[in-house]
């Protein structure tokens, strides 16, 4: 389901925050995760949004979005994000006997 809301709150160093909305009373929790958006993914408390969502909730939240993106654009797709914040390597290299 898609509806409008508005960002109540969000934590840019958790990474989370909370949506109002008619159609999700209580809140529903969004995880950046869910942001549509190019490049880095946050909300501004007070920003107008649209965003679908589920149920069960998260984290005693009643209701969890899917995707969120700003009021008044087109979210942004999975192909459009791609660039070196988006891919990690690690070696290993271990001592010899």
């Amino acid at each position: 389901m898609t509806t409008i809301g508005v960002v109540r709150e969000w934590n840019d160093d958790e990474g989370w925050g909370v949506i109002d909305s008619a159609a999700t009373p209580g809140g529903c929790w969004a995880h950046f995760s869910a942001v549509a958006v190019t490049g880095y993914r946050s909300l501004a408390a007070g920003r107008a949004v649209r965003l679908e969502w589920e149920t069960p909730g998260q984290d005693g939240w009643p209701f969890r979005a899917t995707r969120v993106w700003p009021d008044g654009t087109d979210p942004a797709s999975a192909s459009a994000e791609t660039g070196s914040g988006y891919s990690s390597e690690l070696t290993l290299n271990f001592d010899a006997d």
